[in-house]
C-alpha cells in the first residue's frame, strides 16, 4: 500500500548561491516548509526584491523500505528552477515554479541520507513568468512529500499526473465513465475498484484485468456549480493475489457544458451566467508560502461574495485549491504563466507548463477552460508568437478532448487580430474608467465586438480599479484610489454586464488586494490595490458587499462608507447595499426614510448635528454607522492632500524632480485627446510621439505598437501611459513634456 510522509518540517536554508558541496558547511538557519525568502521583500515596493539561488537541504536519516518498494520524493511547487541532489548526486532539474514534480530516490539511498535543493527565481530568457505585475517568489513554498509504494504502481513519473484518469460522458441519455490507469508493468496483477457518492454510499464496484475500463452510473446525480457540486469518487485498487499493492483515489462529477456566442455559458443544459473573480495565492507577510486554512478562508469568503467562477491567474494553484473549487462548485478557468512578454527561447517552457497543468489537472470537475496566455501581445505580434499558440491549442485539445481553450486578450489588442481566433473562446482585459477613457466605454466595447464578430464567444478576464481604504471623497474620480471610486466603477460594470448575456464569463480583478513589488500607487508601495478585499483578508471593501447585494442570496444589508466618517458638506449620500427588497433609513434613532428598490439604495441625508448616526434596517436585518460634520476638508483623506500637490519624475539626468502642475494649462495629468484638440497641444503630442516611438523601435527587438493600442490610448492621460510604461520611457522625457505642457493654456 502507498504510505505518504509528509516533510515539511526541520529543513535548513541558505540566502545565497553556492557549490553544492559547500552547502553543508556554509551558515544556513531553520525553516520549515512551505516557505519563501520574498515573503517581505517582495510586498514592499522597489522591485527590489531577491531573485538569484538558494539552497535548501534536510537531513533525511534513515530511509526504510521492503525489496518490493520504491521510494518517491514530490514537490507540489517550487519556484522557479529547481535541482535536487541526494548525497550529493545531482537526480532531477525542473523548470516552472507551480506543478507537481516526482523524482525516484530509492536507488541512492546510503545509511544516512541528505537531500538537497537548489531553487532559483533570477531572471532568465526561458522559464515564464519573466515580466508581469505580480511578484515572483522564489522558494519551496508548497509541500514536500515522501513517497513509498510497490514497484508495482500507479504512475509516479509522468508529468507529475494522478496515475488515474477519469472521464464521465454522455451517451443517449446514459452516464458512463471511462477510466485509464497508468501504471508500470503490472505483472500479474489487476485492478479493483469501488465507486461510491458523495454520502459514501457505495454505488459500483468491479475488476480489471485491463488499464483501460468503463462503467455506467445508474440514477446520476450531476455536478451543478455552487448550487448543487455534487461529487462521485472511485477507489482503485492494484491487486496480486489477494494484497493490495497500491491505492488511488479520485474525485469526479457529471455534467455537460458549452459556451454560446449570444446565451454564454451553459452548464447542465440550462443558462448558467459566469460571474466571479481572479485569485493570486500570495498573503500579507507570506507571499506564495500560505497554508490549508488560508486556501480555506479564500474560498469562503469568495463563496460570501457569491461568485460562481473563478480564473486561477496567472499560472497552476495548489491542488487543494483545485479539491475546493470542485467541492464549492466553482467553474475554473485554470492556465499557465504565459504572460506578457514573448521569450523566443521560452517556447518549450510554455508546452511543458501546459503539459503538467493538464495532465495534473484533469479529473477536476471544476475546470472548464485551459487558458493559453495572458496580455501576450503587449510587445506586440509576430508569426512565432501566433504559431507558438496554435501549437499550445492543438496539445491541449490533443490532451483533453472534454475542454475548452481559451485567452486573455490584453485591452489594445486589434479585435481583427489572428489571435483572437486561435483558442475556442476569448476573453479581454479591459479597464476603461481606471487606466483611461470611462467606464462607460466598456459597454461600447462589448456591443460594437459583438456586432463586428458575432460567432466568437466573448468574455471578460479582467476588470477593476484600485482603492486604498484611506482614501474617500463625495466626488469620486477615476485616479483617485479612493473606496468610493471603486464602488461606483463596479456599480457600472455590474449594469454593464446585467444587460450582455452574450458575455461568457466576467471575472473581476482581483478578489483580494496581492503583492506587485515594482508598483507605488495610490500611495502604497509594492502592492497592487484592486481587490475585493485588503491583502491581510481582514478588511472588506464597499465593492465586496456591492457584489454581494448583485449576487448572493443570503440575506444582508451593508452601510457602505463607512470609512468615511468625516464630511464637510451639508448634505451627504448614503448609501446601501442589500439583496432585500426594501430599506429603511433611521437618523439619530429616528425613521428618515423607507424605500424600496433593487440592489443599491441612495438617501440624501442633512448633517444637521456634528455627529449623525445611521441605521439602515430591512426586517431582521441592520447595519450602523457615523458621520461626523467638519468645518474644512479633511485632509487625510486625499490622496493629493496628503502627498502634496506635486508628481516626482525624473530629468535627463536621473535626479528626481518635482513636476509641478497649473491646472489652468495643459499637463501630464491631463487626456492625450484633449490635449490634441488644441492646435499647439496636437503639434506637441505629435512631436512627442514621433521621438518616443523612434527610441522604442532602435531598442533591441524592438517595439510593435498594436494599432488598437494607439487608439485606446488617447483617453488616457500621460501620467497613466508613462507609469505603465516607464521601462520604456526614456529618463527626463515625462517631466520635459509638462514643462512644454504647462506653456499651452486650456
Amino acid at each position: 500500500m502507498r504510505v505518504i510522509k509528509n516533510i515539511n518540517s526541520g529543513w535548513r536554508f541558505i540566502q545565497k548561491n553556492v557549490n553544492q558541496s559547500e552547502v553543508l558547511t556554509v551558515k544556513s538557519r531553520k525553516v520549515n516548509l512551505p516557505h519563501t525568502w520574498n515573503n517581505l521583500d517582495g510586498q514592499d515596493g522597489g522591485g527590489d526584491f531577491y531573485r538569484g539561488t538558494c539552497w535548501y537541504y534536510k537531513k533525511l536519516g534513515k530511509l526504510t523500505k521492503n525489496n518490493d518498494e520504491v521510494i518517491y520524493l514530490e514537490f507540489e511547487g517550487s519556484h522557479s528552477i529547481t535541482d535536487v541532489y541526494l548525497n550529493d548526486k545531482h537526480l532531477a532539474h525542473h523548470e516552472g515554479g507551480f506543478s507537481t514534480f516526482r523524482v525516484r530516490i530509492d536507488e541512492h539511498l546510503n545509511e544516512e541520507n541528505i537531500l538537497k535543493v537548489s531553487v532559483d527565481n533570477s531572471e532568465n530568457d526561458y522559464v515564464y513568468p519573466q515580466w508581469a505585475d505580480f511578484t515572483f517568489y522564489g522558494g519551496i513554498y508548497r509541500n514536500v512529500n515522501l513517497i513509498t509504494t510497490n514497484k508495482t504502481h500507479f504512475d509516479l513519473d509522468y508529468y507529475g499526473a494522478p496515475g488515474v484518469q477519469v472521464t464521465p460522458r454522455l451517451s443517449e441519455g446514459k452516464w458512463y465513465v471511462d477510466v485509464i490507469c497508468y501504471t508500470n508493468e503490472l505483472n500479474g496483477a489487476s485492478f479493483a475498484y469501488v465507486v461510491k457518492d458523495k454520502h459514501n454510499h457505495t454505488i459500483h464496484e468491479g475488476t480489471s484485468t485491463e488499464s483501460n475500463f468503463t462503467f455506467e452510473i445508474v440514477s446520476p446525480h450531476l455536478w451543478n456549480g455552487v448550487k448543487d457540486p455534487f461529487m462521485y469518487s472511485i477507489d482503485v485498487n492494484i491487486v496480486k493475489d489477494g494484497t493490495i499493492l497500491d491505492n488511488k483515489t479520485v474525485k469526479f462529477g457529471l455534467r455537460t457544458f458549452s459556451i454560446d456566442p449570444n446565451r454564454g455559458f451553459i452548464l447542465n443544459g440550462v443558462d448558467y451566467p459566469l460571474h466571479g473573480v481572479s485569485r493570486h495565492q500570495d498573503r500579507l507577510d507570506k507571499g506564495w508560502a500560505i497554508s490549508r486554512e488560508d486556501h480555506v478562508q479564500d474560498m469562503e469568503l469568495i463563496k460570501e461574495v457569491g461568485a460562481n467562477t473563478i480564473r486561477l491567474a496567472h499560472y497552476q494553484h495548489d491542488q487543494y485549491f483545485y479539491d475546493l473549487c470542485d467541492e464549492y462548485g466553482m467553474v475554473v478557468w485554470a492556465e499557465i504563466p504565459f504572460i506578457s512578454v514573448h521569450l523566443p527561447k521560452g517556447r518549450k517552457n510554455t508546452v511543458e507548463q501546459m503539459k503538467e497543468l493538464v495532465i495534473q489537472n484533469y479529473n477536476h470537475p471544476s475546470i472548464f477552460v485551459w487558458g493559453l496566455s495572458n496580455e501576450i501581445t503587449i510587445g506586440g505580434e509576430n508569426e512565432e508568437l501566433l504559431d507558438n499558440h496554435r501549437e499550445l491549442n492543438d496539445l491541449v485539445h490533443s490532451l483533453d478532448k472534454t475542454r475548452l481553450t481559451t485567452m486573455a486578450q490584453v485591452s489594445m489588442l486589434d479585435t481583427t487580430s489572428e489571435m483572437n481566433h486561435v483558442s475556442d473562446v476569448i476573453s479581454y482585459n479591459h479597464y476603461f474608467g481606471w487606466y483611461g477613457g470611462d467606464v462607460e466605454d466598456n459597454a461600447v466595447w462589448f456591443d460594437k465586438f459583438h456586432e463586428e464578430n458575432p460567432t466568437i464567444c466573448l468574455g471578460v478576464s479582467e476588470y477593476g480599479c484600485e482603492a486604498v481604504l484611506k482614501w474617500h471623497t463625495s466626488k469620486p474620480e477615476m485616479g483617485d484610489y479612493s473606496e468610493e471610486y471603486q464602488a461606483y466603477y463596479h456599480y457600472r460594470m455590474l449594469e454593464t454586464f446585467r444587460t450582455r448575456p452574450y458575455l461568457w464569463s466576467t471575472h473581476v480583478w482581483n478578489m483580494f488586494d496581492f503583492a506587485a513589488d515594482k508598483r507605488d500607487e495610490g500611495g502604497v508601495k509594492g502592492r497592487n490595490n484592486k481587490g475585493l478585499v485588503t491583502y491581510d483578508r481582514k478588511t472588506k471593501k464597499d465593492s465586496f458587499f456591492l457584489y454581494k447585494a448583485y449576487w448572493s442570496e443570503v440575506p444582508f444589508i451593508h452601510l457602505a462608507k463607512k470609512r468615511y466618517v468625516y464630511r464637510n458638506e451639508e448634505k451627504t449620500e448614503v448609501l446601501v447595499y442589500t439583496n432585500q427588497a426594501s430599506v429603511s433609513l433611521y437618523v439619530n434613532g429616528v425613521l428618515f426614510e423607507t424605500k424600496t428598490g433593487d440592489k443599491v439604495f441612495s438617501f440624501e441625508v442633512p448633517l444637521n448635528k456634528k455627529t449623525t448616526k445611521l441605521m439602515a434596517v430591512s426586517g431582521e436585518l441592520k447595519d450602523k454607522s457615523i458621520v461626523k460634520k467638519v468645518e474644512k476638508p479633511y485632509a487625510a483623506y486625499n490622496l493629493e492632500a496628503e502627498s502634496g500637490a506635486v508628481t516626482n519624475w525624473f530629468d535627463p539626468e536621473g535626479n528626481t524632480v518635482e513636476v509641478k502642475i497649473d491646472p489652468n494649462y495643459f499637463s501630464i495629468k491631463d487626456k492625450i485627446k484633449d490635449i490634441m484638440a488644441n492646435p499647439e497641444g496636437e503639434a506637441l503630442m505629435n512631436t512627442f510621439m514621433e521621438k518616443m516611438m523612434s527610441q522604442m523601435a532602435s531598442r533591441e527587438g524592438g517595439m510593435d505598437i498594436p494599432k488598437g493600442a494607439m487608439k485606446m490610448m488617447l483617453g488616457f492621460t500621460i501620467e497613466r501611459i508613462a507609469k505603465m510604461a516607464k521601462e520604456m520611457i526614456p529618463e527626463g522625457a515625462v517631466s520635459e513634456l509638462n514643462t512644454e505642457l504647462q506653456k499651452i493654456k486650456k
